[in-house]
């Protein structure tokens, strides 16, 4: 019955921004480690942002200073804010969400998928 939703996603050029949001059904967003993590065609899944229970944050060197990860308690939805887009950047974006205690930074750790967002950044 969990269901994470993204949305949010789209075409930008360089430095532009763009906010994505995952909302959560059947889930609480505020009870587990929630993350962000983008794949690009022919990459590998990678890390973008981590916050535990706590809301303490980690950022992938690749995008800190330039994202932002939050929650909405309220609304039960994680979302990320992107500025300073990079044509790197370019990738299908998932949140996740880790269902046990503890946090993490590894994709594989992670329980909960979104069925991701794309973002396409243009130079």
């Amino acid at each position: 019955q969990v269901q994470l939703v993204e949305s949010g996603g789209g075409s930008v050029q360089a430095g532009g921004s763009l906010r994505l949001s995952c909302a959560a059904s059947g889930y609480t967003v505020s009870r587990y480690c929630m993350g962000w993590f983008r794949q690009a065609p022919g990459k590998e899944r990678e890390w973008v942002a981590v916050m535990d229970t706590y809301g303490n944050t980690n950022y992938a060197d690749s995008v800190k200073g330039r994202f932002t990860i939050d929650r909405d308690n309220a609304k039960n939805t994680l979302s990320l804010q992107m500025n300073s887009l990079k044509p790197e950047d370019t990738a299908e974006y998932y949140c996740a969400g880790r269902d046990i205690r503890g946090c993490s930074r590894q994709w594989t750790d992670f329980h909960s998928w979104g069925q991701g967002t794309q973002v396409t950044v243009s130079s």
